[in-house]
């Protein structure tokens, strides 16, 4: 598989897991959620909110749609271009995901009288989902992009950054409900499908050390600055067997990144041998701040 072939099966590979993840998160926030009665965070929690207040007359797929539209904008300044196209297609590929779902259920819960196990299911569901379309570096829009935008420029997961927002929203549903138990349904639903978010994107925060032997290592750390934007140091090494002077190309990087630093390398050389190892920290410009 040459370098265009690969690049093309990569990208097909990221939208077809944001399709998957959207699907995911539809099935589970109509199934178990919504059926419910039961308002979520995210932009989903305050579109669950217009449907409860307008009594079904303003669908969520609707509203979603709708205010996601000037959300992009943000995304297209701060993000640029190419998480944007994940992103249009993300919104539409949820929005029609949870209208296909809001046909098929017709507002009936899947598990009918069983509210906490039906949004712990629901939650790792919604989770798994979302972790899925971050992981292939995309988004379903809302709350997602404000997430991956402080995650762009510090170093929070994205798990902990929508807790902050789904907690004001869920507790916000107080003034329309006057229902603590829904409350805490809520509650515990954003707990679940966090935790399950941060699980499934393998510990964003995680660092990693990479060990590279390849001949084309020239190429190799040019593309690592310009693409991956990581920097790389170069060490001279003697081949223990062979005695032939080798290169080797030392790099540290967010876990998140190992994927496409993966595919980089093998696009370039398939024969090249490398080394992944977790690192206990690393402080310094894009890493974590030396704290004393």
């Amino acid at each position: 598989m040459n370098a265009r072939h690969s690049k093309i099966f990569y990208t097909v590979q990221d939208y077809l897991m944001i399709l998957c993840g959207t699907l995911l998160y539809g099935f589970g926030f109509n199934a178990f959620i919504l059926s419910n009665g039961i308002v979520t965070g995210g932009l989903s929690g305050i579109c669950a909110l217009i449907f409860f207040a307008t009594g079904g007359l303003i669908p969520v797929s609707v509203s979603y749609f709708v205010i996601n539209v000037a959300l992009l904008v943000v995304a297209l300044k701060i993000l640029g271009i190419k998480f944007l196209l994940k992103t249009i297609f993300g919104v539409f590929a949820l929005s029609g995901s949870l209208s296909f779902f809001e046909w098929l259920f017709q507002g009936e819960p899947l598990l009918h009288d069983q509210p906490f196990m039906s949004i712990i299911i629901g939650g790792i569901l919604c989770g798994t989902g979302l972790g899925l379309v971050f992981s292939a570096n995309g988004s379903t829009g809302g709350t997602d992009i404000i997430g991956a935008v402080v995650n762009k420029y510090k170093n929070i997961s994205i798990g902990r950054i929508l807790l902050f927002c789904d907690f004001i929203i869920i507790s916000s549903s107080y003034l329309l409900f006057h229902n603590v138990d829904k409350i805490v349904f809520g509650l515990v639903e954003m707990f679940v499908s966090n935790y399950v978010l941060d699980v499934v994107l393998n510990g964003n925060r995680q660092s990693v050390q990479f060990l590279i032997f390849s001949q084309k290592y020239d190429e190799i750390a040019d593309r690592i600055i310009h693409e991956i934007g990581r920097g790389c140091t170069i060490l001279d090494g003697v081949g223990g067997y062979s005695k032939k002077p080798v290169k080797v190309i030392v790099l540290l990087a967010k876990k998140s990144e190992s994927v496409a630093i993966f595919r980089l390398v093998k696009r370039i050389d398939h024969q090249a041998f490398i080394s992944q190892s977790i690192v206990r920290g690393v402080y310094g410009e894009g890493f974590d701040q030396i704290k004393t």
